[in-house]
């Protein structure tokens, strides 16, 4: 074997290491990646040990917009999280009108987001976006009730080949002033893809049948994408 090949094949293995390792980043953090990285070379010029700290301003605004790789879980009838976080309340409640959801209480799960978490969120549940509504309102902090009704949000509602409906909540936060969806309605999706983001700490809502089976307790860590939330019950048409 040539020993010309050995570099290459470890330079080959060390980058497929670091593409495992370093999630990649999602394309709305791109132009803050580049604004940070001009802000430190033009502050290196002007005092250098300012280029210390831009360089990790930068690193740290290129990780808040990860977007690391996740496997859902197999099984039908299984809604996941739609966000890393903390669930903070588990409860029954009358989803968003502008949803047309009707008035029946749905069980709704809510995840608290800090600046720590991934900010990217995933579709809990695979089949068809039926229905997006964009509501303006507050910037409460986003582990307040009253988040869930006062604040800027936006929701999906997602219809299961069996009819099952449920609906997810991108909820901005004190410091969050920017909710990001990629998404539109009609279109197919699968359970775990990555459809929107929320700049910075925020909250998500998942609204799922009553008679599900909630798997989850206030206080306990999700993995967006990978943590069954609730197993829910087939053909639950919510209208």
């Amino acid at each position: 074997m040539s020993t010309e090949t050995e570099p290459k094949k470890m330079a080959a293995h060390l980058a497929g290491l670091a593409r495992d390792t370093v999630p990649p980043m999602h394309p709305a953090g791109r132009p803050f990646v580049a604004g940070a990285a001009i802000a430190t070379l033009l502050l290196r010029k002007l005092w250098r040990p300012a280029g210390v700290l831009g360089g990790v301003l930068t690193a740290w605004v290129a990780w808040f917009f990860r977007e690391p790789r996740r496997t859902a879980p197999s099984g039908e009838g299984l809604a996941v999280a739609p966000a890393d976080g903390t669930v903070a309340h588990v409860e029954e409640v009358v989803p968003p009108a502008e949803l047309d959801l009707g008035t029946a209480p749905m069980i709704r799960i809510s995840a608290f987001l800090t600046v720590f978490d991934v900010h990217v969120q995933r579709i809990p549940l695979a089949g068809r976006i039926d229905r997006i509504a964009y509501r303006p309102g507050k910037f409460l902090s986003a582990d307040l009730d009253k988040a869930s009704e006062d604040n800027e949000r936006n929701s999906l509602v997602i219809r299961a080949v069996d009819g099952t409906e449920v609906a997810v909540v991108q909820i901005a936060g004190l410091v969050a002033r920017r909710i990001v969806c990629s998404v539109e309605e009609g279109d197919q999706v699968d359970v775990g893809s990555t459809y929107g983001l929320i700049r910075f700490g925020s909250r998500v809502d998942l609204y799922v049948p009553v008679g599900s089976r909630v798997r989850v307790e206030p206080g306990q860590r999700t993995v967006g994408g990978e943590t069954v939330l609730a197993e829910l019950p087939r053909g639950k048409r919510t209208s």
